[in-house]
């Protein structure tokens, strides 16, 4: 099936993305390039908050030889299925646990590779002002079954608390939309979605004006750099355990916020890994740290820090002070090549 086939589940090309000259490095005199004729089509959901990890691979596999694409933009659900189709080539943003049932639906592990640890500890759930947190003694949403409690968070004056929530399509719509029914929220709280930069918005304003706010949000992203748990919004618990595939969310510290911490990884066409083995050591090697895509992400609030081109920036920057642990990668590549 042809890419362009998957324009009505989705994909659409990145407009906004330049041709792929912004990758270009200096060649390496002497060095390794075993990726050298081989064509790469990354993908990734339309996210800026996901730019700056797809380019850093990008970037890498280019540093291997590689001619690495413009970004192809889908959904996730019909991102896995045209990398187990072979249209796409790789994602950096497959959410472990919380995307399996995209992998899986996609063909699993027999189609796809899904190797490594390239950003982990990402946790998340719900959260709410901290001052009506405080000021109700509110911990957790089972108390939003409460007329009286849901309604502070009533933001159209329907008397339901408004929980801004998850992309339609979206792992966490799966989620959110079971714990609706299994915590019995649905006669007190409406689930708002949408496109979460606009629903997002929308809450910080609230709270900004001082009206307390309901949302659900994760990590890494820049929603916790502007409202700060701890200290502008805190996290809030579930009563229970309650995902619709069976899982145990408690952590080890006992406490329960409705979701397993999630590591995020790099999901590849299977076929290409087993004909690229310095591509798969690299898909299996990187890893970044939660608190530097966190603070990337933050950065993008900044005047002109926003967007693809910003990004590119901000990913040169990274290898830049992380120059040694990218060629360490790079070289293990290339000795898998051999």
């Amino acid at each position: 099936m042809k890419l362009s086939s998957y324009l009505r589940y989705g994909i659409f090309p990145g407009m906004l993305i330049a041709a792929v000259s912004f990758l270009s490095a200096p060649a390496l005199a002497g060095a390794e390039m075993p990726g050298k004729g081989v064509v790469i089509q990354p993908g990734q959901d339309n996210i800026d908050g996901e730019n700056f990890q797809t380019i850093l691979v990008m970037k890498a596999l280019q540093e291997l030889g590689y001619t690495v694409n413009a970004v192809q933009n889908a959904k996730y659900p019909a991102l896995h299925i045209a990398i187990a189709n072979g249209d796409v080539t790789f994602m950096a943003d497959h959410w472990n646990p919380l995307h399996q049932a995209f992998f899986d639906k996609a063909g699993g592990s027999s189609k796809l590779s899904r190797t490594g640890g390239y950003i982990k500890g990402c946790a998340q759930g719900y959260l709410i002002d901290k001052r009506t947190a405080d000021q109700y003694g509110i911990t957790n949403i089972a108390q939003l079954t409460d007329p009286k409690i849901a309604k502070l968070f009533d933001a159209n004056g329907d008397g339901k608390a408004d929980l801004a929530g998850c992309v339609p399509g979206w792992g966490c719509e799966r989620v959110i939309e079971y714990q609706m029914d299994a915590f019995k929220l649905r006669d007190t709280v409406t689930h708002n979605q949408g496109e979460y930069s606009a629903i997002i918005a929308e809450t910080i304003t609230r709270y900004k004006e001082g009206r307390p706010v309901l949302y659900y949000t994760w990590t890494p992203y820049w929603v916790s750099g502007v409202l700060v748990p701890g200290k502008d919004v805190s996290w809030i618990e579930v009563p229970h355990s309650a995902h619709p595939d069976g899982k145990d969310t408690e952590l080890p510290n006992g406490r329960n916020y409705g979701f397993e911490v999630n590591t995020q990884m790099i999901v590849a066409n299977l076929d290409f890994v087993r004909k690229n083995p310095a591509a798969a050591k690299l898909f299996e090697l990187m890893s970044v740290s939660v608190n530097d895509v966190s603070a990337q992400n933050l950065k993008m609030k900044e005047k002109g820090q926003g967007g693809w081109d910003a990004a590119v920036r901000h990913a040169d920057a990274w290898i830049g002070a992380n120059r040694t642990i990218f060629d360490a990668w790079l070289n293990a590549a290339r000795a898998a090549a051999k």
